[in-house]
């Protein structure tokens, strides 16, 4: 064999060497590129928003209603009695003329009522609202812990209380009166 030949050979099989696909990188279930940044020991992590403090059912002056929140902040999920009919507020904003079905979830009943976008007094912009009677059978989803998800609001997680049992009694043996409010569509 030539010098020629063997360095043409040689040439060869360097470029072919260099034209092979490079291995993939495992994918690690970071961001290409990240990078990461050590915190400082000395330095404590921030807390996180809103407070730490784990959300409870508190009841209101009156007895008609309780919320459901962190203790010194804006209530998650509030329930009052209006001449018998139970107001269900979600507190997160909705758009103006917004509807939805706030599903719910408890243990012995599924319960998808429909809410609207809202004007609260006291509270900025919308919020979710909807009703039922008190008497009606789809109201037992708040007498237990329930699980709570509408649109673009998350999932919200309640445990059971003895202030919304009592709620829920003292609105129900109040007569309904006025409108009518919109039924819910209830599972079993």
């Amino acid at each position: 064999m030539t010098l020629r030949r063997c360095v043409s050979l040689l040439a060869l099989a360097a470029l072919a060497a260099c034209s092979q696909k490079a291995p993939a990188p495992q994918d690690s279930g970071t961001p290409l590129n990240a990078v990461r940044v050590p915190l400082p020991e000395s330095q404590p992590l921030p807390p996180a928003p809103g407070g730490t403090d784990k959300p409870v059912w508190a009841g209101a002056p009156g007895g008609d209603s309780v919320r459901f929140g962190a203790p010194g902040a804006a209530p998650d999920l509030s329930l009052s009695c209006r001449q018998g009919v139970l107001v269900v507020t979600r507190h997160v904003p909705a758009e103006v003329g917004a509807q939805a079905l706030f599903a719910l979830q408890g243990r012995k009943r599924i319960v998808r009522l429909a809410v609207d976008a809202t004007s609260v007094p006291g509270s900025p912009g919308y919020l979710w609202q909807g009703s039922l009677p008190a008497g009606d059978p789809a109201a037992e989803v708040f007498e237990g812990p329930f699980t709570g998800t509408l649109p673009d609001a998350g999932k919200i997680s309640v445990p059971g209380s003895d202030l919304v049992r009592a709620l829920i009694r003292r609105c129900g043996a109040r007569p309904a009166t006025g409108a009518t409010p919109a039924a819910p569509q209830a599972q079993e």
